[in-house]
């Protein structure tokens, strides 16, 4: 009996000196009523469980927000008071809280390019071999079947807004959990615990698609990781390159994944990209290039900002098929104007194609000097050359440069050039570009441009003979070939500095007469008739 009077009279201290939460009536010690109202109505979580857990736990709360927000509150009569008076006033503060202002301040943060994320496939822009309608993927993703693929193109593309979609059609499903991660930031203990989750999802019938991006940042033994997993169908792969997979990734994992090439957006997608990108922010109306404007205004409004068309056009040329570009310049032209309300007594704020170009200079361009753009772009050199195209050769000339690549590279590729394709018929042409390589180590980029220029163009106006190069990879076919050991080098052809070199026959009967005056055959045995200038049947059919 008096246990239970001493427990009943630790119940009563316990209420006197507790205090009701005004937003969810709960009771709370007066040392921890502060911290979980700001809990409750700042970050929008469920309250605190008990306050004995609290005991327990013995950490306090993080208040993420500024000491003006908080709510300062003072002793209260009674728990009965707190609960009829408190309550209505406070939840009427929590509703009039805008949330409006939060939102924009998150769509300040975040950039255009990232709030432009397509949520469909309707809303993809580009890629119609890929993604477009009819094609097979596209099926299978309309299908809500995700298929383990590779997604290979430039920057801005598209790559990672697919990732998006895919993203959306998961959420939608209840069978399906996205995961996103990215090889820059993450390594292989992160992709072994979504392997650990995925195992556990897969019991109650929830498949993971995990979604890497820059996946050609992992080496090929630590791709071995994926392996596995995506042969017993624990996880679906999804892989973002810039890079050739052919030479970036696992044959193994290539063997298990589609590769989806994605195509650079041509000009008439990027414009598409920042008009949708205006009509949904509303930050600016387009005018035409008559000064009209191209939307009707609703309720009469007065734009605060206008853009002329051809400032975007500008803007989509520039920007080099990457729609993320495009979308910074565009926001960055957008900001940097004041449109403040000083300005809206006059008219609105009209962007023209001049102010663009003033505030943004062209100084990007999609070229990667150890990437797949290094190699194509001195094949298509290399090409140029072979057809006598003068004016191709000094375009990838001077576009390489542009794009920073070494000048002793592009002139390593002409001398072989000068030696492959022109060879015999003007022999000067090795000498010349040997000498251009010379210029260019001795004084250096940005003189030596002149010197790569010429000579690209002269090795394209030179006559070309292969005839050295098609009988060289002739004879190297013949050794390939060979069966058994090589035909050993004849006796009179090998030098006899001792007497018992002379002895076995070593240079016996050589002379220095021509071939058809010395008698003598200077191929192996068996190989006299073997001409590898002389184009052969096989080569002809």
């Amino acid at each position: 009996m008096e246990s239970t009077a001493t427990k009943g009279a630790e119940d009563d201290l316990n209420v006197s000196d507790s205090i009701a939460c005004p937003v969810c009536s709960r009771q709370f010690k007066h040392e921890f009523i502060q911290e979980h109202v700001n809990k409750c109505l700042f970050l929008n979580t469920e309250p605190v469980a008990e306050q004995s857990q609290l005991k327990r736990s013995g950490t306090h709360l993080h208040n993420v927000f500024s000491q003006e927000k908080r709510i300062k509150l003072g002793p209260t009569p009674s728990s009965t008071s707190a609960k009829s008076k408190d309550p209505p006033q406070l939840s009427t503060k929590i509703k009039s809280v805008p949330s409006v202002k939060e939102s924009q301040r998150k769509d300040d943060i975040v950039p255009l390019a990232e709030r432009m994320r397509p949520l469909c496939l309707n809303d993809i822009v580009g890629q119609k071999d890929a993604f477009g309608p009819g094609s097979m993927l596209r099926s299978m993703l309309e299908q809500n079947r995700i298929p383990n693929m590779i997604l290979w193109g430039p920057p801005g593309c598209g790559k990672t807004s697919l990732a998006n979609v895919v993203a959306n059609i998961c959420k939608e499903q209840n069978n399906l959990r996205f995961v996103k991660l990215s090889a820059t930031v993450s390594g292989i203990n992160d992709v072994k615990d979504v392997v650990k989750v995925a195992k556990n999802e897969a019991q109650f019938k929830r498949h993971t698609v995990l979604f890497m991006d820059e996946i050609h940042r992992f080496n090929k033994l630590q791709q071995d990781t994926f392996l596995p997993h995506v042969e017993n169908g624990t996880i679906t792969l999804i892989g973002a390159t810039t890079e050739n997979p052919s030479f970036s990734l696992n044959n193994a994992l290539l063997s298990r994944c589609r590769v989806v090439i994605m195509e650079k957006l041509n000009v008439s997608e990027v414009m598409q990209i920042l008009e949708r990108a205006l009509d949904k922010g509303k930050q600016a109306y387009i005018v035409d290039y008559n000064g009209k404007l191209e939307k009707k205004l609703e309720n009469e409004e007065v734009p605060e900002c206008l853009i002329e068309r051809a400032s975007l056009q500008w803007l989509a040329e520039v920007c080099d098929g990457d729609a993320r570009i495009a979308l910074g310049a565009l926001e960055l032209a957008l900001t940097s104007r004041d449109t403040g309300k000083e300005l809206h007594k006059e008219g609105p704020t009209v962007l023209t194609l001049d102010d663009i170009k003033n505030g943004i200079k062209r100084s990007h361009m999609v070229y990667d000097r150890q990437g797949d753009e290094h190699y194509n772009s001195i094949s298509a050199l290399h090409k140029s050359i072979r057809a006598n195209d003068d004016n191709a050769a000094l375009y990838w000339t001077t576009r390489m440069l542009h794009g920073g690549e070494d000048p002793r590279f592009i002139a390593r590729r002409l001398i072989r050039a000068a030696c492959e394709d022109i060879g015999l018929a003007d022999p000067n042409a090795l000498v010349e570009s040997v000498a251009c390589l010379q210029g260019c180590q001795h004084i250096g980029m940005p003189e030596c441009d002149v010197l790569l220029a010429q000579c690209a163009v002269r090795l394209a106006r030179a006559s070309k003979s292969t005839e050295v190069y098609h009988a060289m990879k002739r004879c190297k076919n013949s050794l390939a070939k060979a069966k058994g050991p090589l035909p050993p080098v004849p006796l009179h052809l090998r030098n006899a500095p001792t007497k018992l070199m002379k002895d076995i026959g070593c240079g016996r009967r050589y002379n220095t007469l021509h071939k058809e005056e010395s008698g003598l055959s200077y191929m192996p045995e068996g190989m006299e008739d073997v001409d590898f200038f002389r184009e052969t049947e096989d080569e002809g059919g």
